[in-house]
């Protein structure tokens, strides 16, 4: 019997897909499923949910516990095959608030701020202590066990537990499973295909679609000249603005689709989000503050959906594309299964740093999970790769090391805040997010 361990529990709609993924999964069908939270109200929310999923798609063969606390989290993890880490350190507020608030004093907007610039800066310096108290947790009572992080910045802490821990870990990401299908959906290209295949490698948020095609035939071209043509007229007004205009400018620039949102990508690079040309977040539909905007209307629907999943005796689950419960069957079982997982770059993309987190095709099977080679990235590419990775390395050695002049180093190298502030204006900035932060940034000197 597995025992999977689910670290932030209270996020009740995600751990509904994941474990209810495993309930509807043979060999995890009798796990014991260990909830952890800090949150009593909703750790007991999800417990009661979970419960109704297990008795209504699970003949009740699942054995639930929940755990509250830091006191009780060596009881969590105690014994567990399995970690799946979904929490979020600080929540909306005060953190996401301070994290969009204080930059937009200097003049720095931000659309998400959970992976790259100051706010993911920032995010990663209040979780990654947290993940490291996990780990040393995970050393002593379950040293066997598989860290399977869906918490951003996931490059940048899923490295922070490969560098810093003896724990193995895989970052898991949404974006990779769904890029070449959302593609084509949006160009109406998608129900032509009836052999589809590709091939995406990079780093997390900022991967790549090296190939796309179908039974064989390229369809790039057609992608291209279809989004070409959408572009064109959006940006002259003469059709809507739609959500995509980011990415399919960078693919027109550069070459290849990225596989995160064009909210996000807009801000892990200089050339979109400037104070001195305002008319480009308008040309290019980018939702300014966009994060915080989705924090307040989660909040207000958790109000009035809550009683849908929590006292929903009805409730039941379809298997979602989620790679949880998969990487978890593949290790039960031995039958190889393949991903996209965030691991070390063992030299597995040769013209990226080796000490990067790169997001690449992985077996997995019970030897584990098993990056594969993939080679050299278009050059362009990988110089685009590069200016994240920089942030995300000073961000990693900033957490182990506890000092914050690796901080000021990564917010001068990010890409955006470097485009608009200057190197004092930086300095400055990083200061006060310190400050504003508080008691949730313990230690950094």
């Amino acid at each position: 019997m597995a025992k999977i361990a689910f670290m932030g529990a209270g996020s009740t709609v995600f751990a509904k897909n994941v474990l209810g993924d495993c309930m509807l999964t043979e060999p995890l069908r009798d796990a014991h499923i260990a909830l952890y939270d800090i949150d009593g109200r909703r750790l007991e929310e999800s417990k009661l949910m979970l419960d109704t999923l297990n008795a209504n798609i699970n003949s009740d063969r699942a054995t639930i516990s929940t755990h509250l606390g830091v006191e009780q989290r060596k009881d969590a993890l105690r014994g567990a095959d399995y970690v799946v880490n979904a929490i979020q350190v600080g929540g909306y507020e005060p953190s996401t608030v301070i994290d969009f608030e204080v930059p937009k004093k200097y003049g720095l907007r931000q659309t998400i701020a959970d992976t790259l610039g100051v706010g993911g800066i920032f995010r990663a310096l209040r979780t990654g202590p947290v993940m490291q108290n996990f780990a040393r947790d995970m050393e002593e009572v379950c040293p066997n066990a598989w860290f399977l992080n869906y918490t951003n910045p996931m490059a940048i802490l899923t490295g922070v537990m490969l560098r810093g821990a003896a724990v193995r870990t895989v970052g898991l990401c949404h974006s990779v499973q769904v890029c070449a299908s959302g593609l084509l959906r949006g160009l109406g290209m998608f129900d032509e295909v009836r052999k589809l295949q590709w091939r995406i490698a990079g780093i997390n948020h900022q991967a790549w679609l090296l190939e796309i095609t179908d039974g064989g035939r390229d369809l790039y071209p057609e992608i291209k000249r279809r989004a070409a043509e959408k572009l064109a007229k959006a940006r002259a007004g003469e059709t809507p603005k739609y959500g995509d205009m980011v990415r399919h400018y960078m693919m027109q620039t550069f070459g290849f689709y990225i596989t995160e949102s064009s909210e996000h990508t807009a801000e892990y690079v200089p050339y979109f989000i400037k104070d001195r040309c305002p008319e480009l977040t308008a040309e290019f539909n980018i939702p300014l503050d966009e994060y915080p905007r989705r924090c307040v209307r989660q909040i207000e629907d958790w109000r009035t959906r809550a009683g849908e999943l929590v006292h929903n005796r009805e409730l039941t689950h379809r298997r979602t594309h989620e790679y949880g419960s998969y990487i978890m069957e593949a290790l039960e079982t031995d039958t190889p299964f393949r991903i996209g997982g965030n691991v070390l770059n063992t030299g597995l993309i040769p013209n990226l740093p080796r000490d990067a987190v790169v997001e690449v095709p992985c077996l997995v099977d019970r030897n584990g999970v098993q990056g594969c080679f993939v080679g050299d990235l278009p050059e362009q590419c990988a110089a685009l790769n590069r200016t994240n990775i920089n942030v995300q390395l000073l961000t990693i050695e900033a957490i182990l090391t506890r000092r914050r002049e690796p901080v000021y180093h990564a917010a001068m190298l990010d890409p955006h805040t470097a485009g608009e502030l200057t190197i004092d204006e930086i300095r400055r900035l990083c200061d006060e997010m310190f400050e504003a932060h508080g008691d949730m940034l313990p230690g950094y000197a």
